[in-house]
């Protein structure tokens, strides 16, 4: 049969203190979403990607962004097949969920001739986010779109592109843990101080900048989360270690990768880089916990189809 498939991206969200409103797609491992004619009519998850994940398309992101895309081109007639291939782990940090919805979407999309732009597939992957997540965009408009995106409101829709430097480097470490979106979520507190939404405020304005002028030095203040991070470092063991070590490697900046147990922290040249995803790995071992580092540059290009050959 012939169909379409899409790659979407892994992503970094909040990126510090950017909670739910800052997201950065990463080059390299994503997930890939093929979308096949079929299904006699219905919506099919022939391979979910993962023993764990539901083939129920109403409880598979991929599957709810997909059946979003086919309601919205006034194709819900239309049978679609979908076979998931996650390059990205379950509950890692690395926007998993959103990678596989943002792929399905954009492939269906193409199955039914592409009538919807890349703007408005945003909206049901956002939908496939909040069944599993709650409504936030930072991982599928980042996925979606590439580079760096921040979200100035979610109802409505308003993303805002930014600019960063193109030799921006990401340290991306892997430990051998797994975080719910869940469980990380339910440890964020329900309300902060005014000086504390003061700081915030400042630090998103001032990563913003940074990532504008290309002023390191400024980045690396500006990467102080005052809200996720403190609340969610009892569950990674290891992570103040590794974040220690990173800034001590001379990182631009370190902190949890959405919901962790990922980290990132920013970096400037291969062998700068290599150091700092050294140093973390020792940090982890000091705890014992194993973790394995990868360096990425800033994807700019966010989802897209490929040929039958890369898929």
């Amino acid at each position: 049969m012939t169909g379409f498939h899409a790659f979407a991206p892994a992503t970094v969200a909040n990126v510090g203190p950017g909670l739910d409103i800052l997201g950065l797609a990463l080059a390299g491992r994503g997930d890939v979403v093929s979308a096949f004619p079929g299904g006699g009519g219905r919506l099919v998850i022939r391979a979910s990607g993962h023993p764990e994940l539901s083939s129920d398309p109403g409880r598979n992101t991929a599957g709810i962004a997909a059946d979003g895309v086919r309601k919205r081109a006034g194709a819900s007639s239309m049978g679609v097949v979908l076979e998931i291939r996650k390059g990205l782990p379950l509950s890692g940090g690395q926007g998993g969920s959103a990678a596989s919805a943002v792929a399905a979407a954009f492939a269906t999309n193409a199955l039914l001739g592409s009538p919807l732009s890349r703007a408005e597939l945003l909206e049901p992957c956002l939908d496939a986010e909040e069944a599993v997540s709650g409504r936030h965009a930072d991982n599928v408009a980042a996925a979606l779109f590439g580079g760096v995106i921040l979200i100035r409101s979610v109802d409505p829709l308003d993303l805002v592109a930014l600019a960063f430097p193109r030799d921006l480097l990401v340290v991306l470490a892997e430990p051998d843990q797994r975080v719910s979106t869940g469980d990380a979520r339910s440890r964020l507190p329900s309300d902060v101080s005014r000086g504390i939404a003061l700081s915030q405020a400042a630090n998103v304005g001032a990563l913003v900048a940074a990532l504008a002028s290309g002023d390191f030095d400024l980045l690396r203040r500006s990467v102080d989360d005052r809200i996720a991070e403190p609340a969610r470092a009892g569950l990674l063991p290891g992570f103040p270690e590794a974040k220690a070590a990173a800034l001590e490697a001379g990182a631009f900046g370190c902190s949890i990768s959405g919901s962790g147990p990922a980290v990132f922290a920013f970096a400037a040249g291969q062998a700068m880089a290599d150091g700092i995803g050294e140093a973390m790995r020792e940090a982890y071992a000091s705890r014992g916990v194993r973790a394995a580092t990868r360096v990425a540059s800033v994807d700019p290009a966010g989802a897209r189809l490929l040929s039958s050959e890369e898929s």
